[in-house]
């Protein structure tokens, strides 16, 4: 690892330290012009001969000109010494140059997702527009945004020390799936994790059921418990349940034993890594933040109504899946437009009371669609 850092930094700083005596030549010129275009002379060179003498050479060395020109080339300097530096280690690391250019095109890709947000805020204060009223895209990059952030903060900080960025390199290569957001994975590392965390998320679907079994036993209405006990059932036996019969229990999960503000918090920390949160936090912390990301995923789900699924690209089809509990790399893109419809009509058929059932929906409807993760008793 030292050969691999060492050796291109040494190349970047002779290049730059070529760079610079080049640049400072240059800039002995100019102030040597400018001090003999500025000086005010008596004796040899009258007052009428200095001043014709001087006007021409003040126009063509103006401050603001010679700042811009001096900044011109400090740049195209710098870009030059940047691009042997890549050269460099492209030829003679090319795994290493695999990080670096993740790298750098991550933080490309973070800084136009900041003024994006940026704009989208903007906007929402001068025409007073609120979130739930925000295109279904620029409600997407807010949410991912804020979530991207939380994570990439601490590699930002890591970043700014001189040399420090070689430590994220390091922590890039050993530790990219716990330590880096999504814009610093590589397109293969992306499909990998992806598959990793729904496998994380997926060991949940069970004590989720196991759960709603338990709980269902509180119902009083017949009807409703019958039918509650059989959903579970069929999911629990490998099949995929139907938009309408998840509907018909709706009723149970706007009041106890279901409700957002009724569950117990064991249930609350078995649905918690479903939407990617940490179980380990107090019971009341655990219920606002369930509350508030299902909140956020209904109007996101309402938003994308609006706008129509097949509106989207096959990756934001994939992703949106993702978001939602589908393993979506596994499956075709009809097939993530066929599972999004059925989510959509479970969707757009809550009231903000009942989002708790939204939030049962990830293991209802992706625990056993088509090619995605089967049971294991």
């Amino acid at each position: 690892m030292t050969v691999i850092t060492v050796t291109p930094r040494g190349f970047a700083v002779a290049n730059m330290a070529l760079s610079c005596s080049s640049l400072c030549r240059h800039l002995s010129l100019v102030r040597l012009c400018g001090l003999r275009t500025n000086r005010t002379t008596t004796g040899l060179y009258s007052p009428y001969l200095s001043c014709q003498s001087r006007l021409p050479l003040c126009r063509l060395y103006s401050s603001s000109k010679v700042r811009r020109g001096i900044g011109r080339y400090v740049t195209s300097r710098l870009q030059w010494a940047n691009s042997k530096y890549e050269g460099f280690l492209k030829r003679r690391f090319p795994s290493f140059y695999q990080l670096y250019h993740t790298f750098v095109e991550g933080f490309k890709l973070l800084f136009q997702d900041a003024k994006d947000v940026r704009r989208i805020k903007a906007k929402m204060t001068s025409d007073r527009v609120k979130f739930q009223d925000l295109p279904y895209r620029e409600m997407e990059k807010l949410r991912q945004f804020h979530r991207n952030m939380i994570k990439a903060i601490p590699l930002v900080m890591i970043s700014i020390p001189p040399f420090a960025n070689y430590l994220v390199f390091v922590l890039m290569y050993f530790f990219p799936r716990q330590l880096l957001i999504p814009h610093f994975w590589t397109p293969r590392q992306q499909v990998e994790f992806r598959g990793v965390y729904n496998s994380l998320r997926a060991r949940h679907h069970w004590p989720v059921l196991k759960g709603l079994e338990d709980m269902s036993r509180q119902v009083k209405e017949g009807q409703l418990q019958s039918d509650l006990r059989h959903l579970c059932a069929k999911v629990q036996s490998g099949v995929n349940p139907k938009v309408s019969e998840i509907l018909a229990v709706r009723r149970l999960f706007s009041g106890p034993p279901l409700g957002m503000k009724r569950m117990s918090v064991d249930h609350m920390r078995h649905i918690s890594p479903l939407l990617f949160l940490t179980p380990r936090l107090p019971g009341f912390v655990i219920g606002r933040r369930l509350n508030s990301h299902a909140l956020e995923l209904l109007q996101l789900d309402r938003a994308l109504s609006r706008l129509g699924p097949h509106q989207l690209s096959d990756a934001e089809l994939r992703q949106a899946c993702y978001v939602r509990g589908l393993n979506s790399d596994s499956l075709g893109v009809n097939q993530c437009r066929e599972w999004l419809s059925q989510w959509l009509q479970v969707s757009s058929s809550l009231k903000d009371s009942e989002v708790s059932l939204l939030l049962h929906s990830i293991v209802f409807l992706s625990a056993n669609y088509q090619n995605g993760l089967k049971w294991s008793h």
